[in-house]
This record gives C-alpha cells, structure tokens and sequence, in this order.
C-alpha cells in the first residue's frame, strides 16, 4: 500500500475514534459526575487497595471489595447524614425569610449603625450615601443563594431516582476502577497519541494535583468547616451547620478562605453588641481556623500542585461556576495541565538543535 493510503487510513481511523469518543459522552453525559468522583474516589483509595491486596495477594476482587466497603462508611455515609442536616437547616432558613422572621436588610442596617461615626462617613463618602440600595442587593443576592440551596435540595428529592441510579453507577464503577486500575491506568498512558515520556509526565501530574487537592484542600476545608460550625453553634449563630458547610467551601480557595464566612459574622455581632460572641469568632477564626490550614496542608501534600495560589483561586472559581461541585477538583487540574504541557512544549523547543544553514556566508 503507498504511503498516501495509509495516511488516508489512519486519517480515516482518526475521525472514527473522535466521533466514537463523542458518541460516547453524548451518551454517558448523564453520568458524567458520578463516573468523575468515581474516577476521584478508585485514585484516592488506591494505596489502600493496594496496602489490602498485599493482605490478599490472590484475592483482588475482596480486596477491592473491602475498599469499597470502607469508602462507603467513611466517605459517604457521614456525606448523606452532613447533606440531609444542610438540606433542612437551608429549607428552614428560607421559610423563615419568607416569613419575615429573618430580616437581612434590617441585620445590615443594625450593623451600618454600629459601626463608629467616622468609618459611617466613610461609606457614605465612598459611594455608598443610599446605604437601602446596598442592603436590597445584598438581601437580594443572600435570599438568591439560600432559596437556590432550597431549590436544589427539593429538585434532589424530586428526582431521587435519577439521583441513586447515578450514585449506584458511581459506586459500581468505582469498584471496577480499584480492581483493574493498575492495567486500565498504563493503557490509557499507552493510547494517548503522545510520545511515551511525555504522556508519563502528564499522568504523574494528573495524579499528583488530584490527590493533592483531595487530600489536602478537601481535608483541610473539611476541618476548618466543622471548627466553624462549632464556633458559629457555641456563639449562638442560628443554622451553624449551614454556616460551616459554606466555610468549608470557601476554605477551598486560597487567600480569602473562611475568612469571607467569619469576619461578616463576627462585624455583625459586634455591632449588634455581642461582644464577647464577636471576640469567640475572631481568635476562633484567627488562631484555630486558620492555623489548621497552615499546620495540615503541609503534612498532608506539601507543594505538590506546584500551582501559584491565584492560579488555583482563579481555576476553583471558574471550575465551580462551569460544571459545579466537580470544579473544585477539575478547575486546577486544567491549570496545572496546561502549566505542565506548556512547559514541556518549552523544554521540547530548547532542546531541539540549531539548524545552520550550510550555504550561510559561502
């Protein structure tokens, strides 16, 4: 066969596998959350299969099994029983808004008249003179976001069947992904069509980043969440549940973190005059919050990402605004592999030879 044929051939080969590849999302695009975490959850619990499959060399389905089992309990039973205790604290505080007993407008109009003369003058100077239109699309953006959340979690139950098919096939693929992932990982690497080292290297970054934020921003956030809503609960917060799964998300981006929860709370309780509530919050926030973050993310990844923190603030941000939850993982992951595929294009290029031209100066 000539050598055009074959072009035409492998061409003809290449529209194939793109149009199966697209074939193949339209159709699973239902499941692609559920097969994502999955993916997230077999890579996570690997050395945990693999610490049981030492146990059981010749037993890698009980192993996998068993792995299963302890993600189940750990992971996402606690994730159920956290998620149904948001739903009702949410659905309950938009009923109370709805009913009037939660008055956000008048909460930041206590806290304008709390704060001293001086600091008033300022807002007032900065643009700010009609403090009512702040507070309108303030309560406005506050009641979007919590009747969102309720919105969300009555869509949840209207269609829970839909919701535990998806989960089931989340827990079925997962199951697979720990059995077989030791031959499926090697020959994803070995079919993409890049040369051999460089397709090792975008691996090793992808399971680099992915276990790092897991690990370390997602255990880190977790934490700084339930220390939130215990200091939000001592205080006396109504929802601190609410409160804390909100910090917990915010710990997910670097710089501000759960200080975009804290401070509001704690400005407003100063201001209404609960004083010693006020001071609880801010060493809370201060020197337990936010020392856990400095003191466990090194144990957990140290500088794995290799990512500079704006990076990862601006790719979470726009991850969660584009495909939700997911984002929080698939945001820096994109960053990151598009940081290390330019880098290797560079390296490439520096060390490709310097062509002379042989007829130069003859």
């Amino acid at each position: 066969m000539t050598t055009d044929g074959r072009r035409i051939e492998h061409g003809g080969l290449i529209l194939f596998l793109v149009l199966a590849s697209i074939g193949l999302l339209l159709i699973v695009s239902s499941f692609i959350g559920a097969l994502l975490w999955a993916a997230l959850a077999a890579l996570l619990f690997q050395p945990l299969f693999q610490r049981l499959l030492r146990r059981w060399p010749d037993r890698r389905t009980l192993a996998a099994a068993v792995t299963l089992l302890v993600i189940t309990v750990a992971v996402v039973i606690p994730a159920i029983i956290v998620a149904s205790l948001v739903v009702d604290q949410s659905v309950g505080v938009y009923a109370q808004m709805r009913t009037g007993n939660i008055d956000f407008a008048r909460y930041f109009h206590q806290v304008h008249d709390g704060l001293p003369n001086r600091i008033q003058q300022l807002v007032d100077r900065s643009g700010f003179d009609s403090f009512e239109r702040v507070q309108a699309k303030l309560t406005q953006a506050v009641s979007s976001s919590v009747s969102t959340i309720a919105r969300q979690a009555l869509s949840i139950g209207a269609n829970a069947a839909s919701f535990l098919l998806a989960f089931g096939v989340g827990l079925y693929v997962t199951f697979f992904l720990l059995r077989d992932g030791e031959s499926i990982g090697p020959a994803v690497v070995r079919a993409l069509p890049l040369r051999r080292d460089i397709a090792e290297r975008l691996s090793d970054k992808f399971v680099a980043v992915v276990r790092a934020t897991i690990k370390g921003s997602g255990v880190v956030a977790l934490v700084q969440g339930a220390l939130g809503a215990a200091t939000f609960w001592i205080v006396g917060v109504p929802a601190a549940l609410l409160w804390g799964v909100l910090m917990a998300i915010a710990a997910l981006l670097p710089a501000v973190g759960p200080a975009i929860i804290w401070t509001p709370v704690a400005i407003y309780l100063l201001a209404t005059g609960a004083v010693w509530q006020a001071v609880v919050v801010v060493l809370s926030g201060v020197f337990v919050i936010g020392l856990a973050d400095n003191i466990l993310r090194p144990m957990l990844v140290g500088r794995d990402t290799g990512l500079p923190d704006w990076l990862v603030l601006v790719t979470t941000l726009g991850g969660i605004d584009l495909i939700g939850l997911s984002g929080i993982v698939v945001g820096p992951l994109a960053g990151a592999l598009f940081l290390t595929g330019w880098q290797i294009l560079t390296e490439e290029r520096r060390a490709e030879p310097v062509r002379v031209d042989s007829q130069a100066g003859g």
